[in-house]
């Protein structure tokens, strides 16, 4: 069953979460509902020969670029939504098997901003994906593994075992292992892993495994009118800028438009397939070049260009609205966010600022504006890594959310079909004439 339509909606939204507990599982569910629309995958090991316009996508990891180029004449400027497929959350260590007064231990560490205590005493699965030894080809093969099961738990500290009784600070290296069983030796945790995903234990050379929260996505409220979920933060703008990318190819624009998700923002985005890669900027070029396009047309390309790079935004807590900037309050279920930064925390310009503001109102969806508040450090996205790295304006936007970086996350069901449609609004601009500031014709006396 596809997850995925041209309409957003939050029961769309938790389908999709719950179909990808990892960024690896959140490119196989893109995958699946690219090929679904006629899309088909090009490696980047094999020349991209010119052609017949079509659709297409390359998966690098946990990352993954999709394009049209169907009813775009070639040269023309892109339009591109961009995301992060990774949350923050508790991973596998490389020497998992532990052993402590009895209890059978995963050596776990924490991944990106994860708020620890979260993670305590929930029911926990694994995902991820294994490298294997090919026995045919002699080289090595991707594997991925999901194991739905409540196999870990990380338990809290009894109140009465605490100094203070409001709760105890986590040691990320002594606090958060996953307790697994119990027995006087250490049971070997890759090969359970192994048993699960059918393969055989020694042919697993890597790994990058990670848990997962259990318990289901759903509706939540008196009206059912919110959203509680894991990995909102960011697999919400990777559900609405595909159900955006697939809207605008059924009215296309005066821009190609492109779907960017990137794995590793959580952790800077420093790695052959995040935001600081060449993985965006490569397959723009090689799109150009495989439309008959040349160095000259590239460039030209990127300076017409514009990216939404897209977040989640933080909607003003109702027990801490102290904690907010008092004059930019935000709002669940009220609209798309625009995130400003004067400090470049975000790339949002006044030239992306009206691109998207003009996207709202074409959409018919209110926008909101947020400003960190100037005393509390503010938290960043893959929109300035994106702007340096390739030279094309970017604003940055997001939808509204409460406990961000939690283990469970929670936002309104109405931002869902609001914040696609901004999006899909977005990548399909309608073409008009290019506009240039206006100067100023005073004359100025000097005396």
């Amino acid at each position: 069953m596809p997850v995925v339509s041209t309409t957003a909606t939050a029961t769309g939204l938790c389908a999709f979460i719950d179909a990808s507990p990892s960024p690896f599982h959140v490119c196989h569910t893109v995958r699946r509902e690219l090929e679904g629309c006629g899309f088909r995958a090009l490696r980047e090991a094999e020349p991209w020969q010119a052609g017949e316009p079509g659709r297409y996508y390359v998966i690098r990891g946990g990352s993954l670029v999709a394009w049209s180029t169907e009813a775009i004449a070639p040269g023309v400027g892109f339009r591109v939504v961009g995301a992060h497929t990774d949350s923050p959350n508790l991973r596998v260590k490389q020497h998992p098997d532990l052993l402590s007064a009895g209890w059978q231990l995963v050596g776990l560490e924490p991944y990106g901003g994860a708020w620890l205590n979260s993670w305590l005493d929930r029911d926990l699965g694994i995902s991820g994906r294994l490298t294997l030894r090919d026995p045919d080809g002699g080289g090595v093969r991707e594997q991925l593994v999901r194991i739905d099961e409540p196999i870990l738990r990380v338990p809290q500290l009894a109140i009465h075992l605490s100094e203070e009784r409001r709760g105890v600070t986590l040691d990320p290296q002594r606090h958060v292992n996953g307790v697994w069983g119990v027995g006087t030796e250490p049971a070997s945790f890759l090969r359970y892993v192994a048993e699960q995903a059918g393969v055989v234990a020694g042919d697993v050379l890597g790994w990058e495994l990670m848990t997962h929260d259990l318990a289901p996505s759903t509706l939540v409220g008196r009206d059912r009118d919110l959203v509680s979920a894991p990995r909102l933060d960011n697999q919400a703008t990777c559900y609405a800028g595909l159900a955006a990318f697939l809207a605008a190819l059924a009215e296309p624009g005066a821009a190609l438009p492109v779907l960017a998700l990137f794995d590793h923002e959580e952790v800077g985005s420093q790695s052959e397939r995040g935001a600081q890669s060449d993985l965006l900027p490569a397959v723009l070029e090689r799109i150009v070049l495989a439309a008959g396009g040349g160095r000259a047309e590239y460039l030209a390309a990127l300076a017409g260009s514009l990216v939404a790079s897209g977040d989640m935004a933080h909607a003003t807590h109702p027990n801490y609205p102290d904690r907010h900037e008092p004059a930019h309050r935000i709002a669940v279920n009220g609209g798309p966010v625009l995130k400003v930064n004067q400090n470049l925390r975000y790339a949002t310009d006044a030239v992306g600022t009206g691109a998207f503001a003009l996207a709202c109102a074409e959409a018919g969806v209110v926008l909101q504006r947020y400003v960190h508040r100037a005393d509390l450090p503010c938290g960043s996205t893959i929109g300035p890594i994106t702007a340096a790295r390739t030279g094309i304006g970017t604003v940055d936007v997001g939808a509204p959310q409460l406990a961000m970086h939690s283990a469970r996350e929670f936002m309104g069901a109405a931002d869902v079909p609001a914040y696609a449609a901004a999006l899909a609004a977005f990548l399909t601009p309608a073409a008009r004439p290019a506009t240039t500031p206006a100067t100023s014709t005073r004359k100025v006396t000097q005396t």
